[in-house]
C-alpha cells in the first residue's frame, strides 16, 4: 500500500508538472505574439506617417519614374541588339491598346484652335514639357564631378555656369523650325504676287474675281486670251 502510494503521488506530481510546462509554453507562444504584433504595429504606424508626409501625386510621380527607368533598359538593350526601339515597341502593342491610347489622347489635349493668346502659350508649354525626358546618368555624373557645389546656397555663383549639352541646342532649334514652319503653313496672311495680273480695285473685288474665276475660268480663258491679244470679234 505504501509503494502504490508513492507511484499515485509521483505520477499526480508529474501530471501537474507536464500542465505547468504546457501552461508555460502557450504564455511564451502568447508573448512572443504580442511582441510580433506590437512590432508590426510600430512598423506600420512608420510606414503610415511616412506616406502622410510625401506629396499626395507621389505615387503617380514614382510609378512614371519606374516606367521610365524601364523603357530605358529596353532602349538600351534594343540598341545592344541592333533593333529599332520604336519598331520593337509597336510591336508588342494591341490594336485595342492603340485605339484606346488615340481615344485618351484626343480625349485629354482637344484642338479646340487658337482662342487667345494665353490659352496658345499654356498649350506651348504642355507640349514642350511632355517632350523632357530626364537624363539620370548625366545627372549623377554631374553631382559626382561637382561635389558640394552642386548644391548651391546664399554665397554660389551659379550664374552663367551652366553649358547647354548639343543633344540640347540641336532640339531647341529643331523645335525653332517647326514652329517657324508652322507660322508659315497656317498663316492667314496670303503672299502677295508682283508678276499677277492687276484685275481688282479692292480686296473685296479681289475676292470676287478669285471666286468666278476658281468657277468659270475654264469657260473664259479662251475669250480672255482674244481681249489682251486684241484679236476678240
Amino acid at each position: 500500500e505504501t509503494h502504490a502510494a508513492a507511484g499515485d503521488e509521483q505520477q499526480t506530481d508529474s501530471l501537474v508538472s507536464q500542465k505547468r510546462e504546457a501552461r508555460l509554453r502557450k504564455f511564451r507562444e502568447l508573448h512572443f505574439k504580442r511582441n510580433e504584433a506590437r512590432k508590426q504595429n510600430h512598423q506600420e504606424v512608420v510606414e503610415e506617417d511616412k506616406r502622410l508626409k510625401l506629396p499626395s501625386n507621389w505615387e503617380a510621380k514614382k510609378a512614371r519614374l519606374e516606367w521610365e527607368l524601364a523603357e530605358n533598359e529596353k532602349k538600351k538593350e534594343c540598341a545592344a541588339r541592333g533593333e529599332d526601339y520604336n519598331r520593337v515597341k509597336l510591336l508588342e502593342i494591341t490594336a485595342d491598346d492603340a485605339e484606346r491610347w488615340e481615344r485618351k489622347k484626343k480625349k485629354k489635349n482637344p484642338d479646340t484652335g487658337f482662342a487667345g493668346y494665353a490659352e496658345a502659350q499654356f498649350r506651348q508649354y504642355q507640349r514642350l514639357t511632355r517632350q523632357i525626358r530626364p537624363d539620370l546618368e548625366s545627372y549623377e555624373k554631374l553631382r559626382e564631378d561637382s561635389g558640394e557645389d552642386f548644391y548651391p546656397t546664399s554665397n554660389s555663383l551659379i550664374h552663367g555656369t551652366h553649358v547647354p549639352t548639343k543633344d540640347g541646342i540641336d532640339r531647341m532649334v529643331e523645335d525653332v523650325e517647326k514652329q517657324i514652319e508652322k507660322r508659315a503653313k497656317y498663316s492667314r496672311r496670303r503672299a502677295y504676287n508682283d508678276d499677277a495680273d492687276i484685275d481688282y480695285i479692292n480686296e473685296r473685288n479681289a475676292k470676287f474675281n478669285k471666286k468666278a474665276e476658281r468657277f468659270y475660268g475654264k469657260y473664259t480663258a479662251e475669250i480672255k486670251q482674244n481681249l489682251e491679244r486684241g484679236t476678240a470679234v
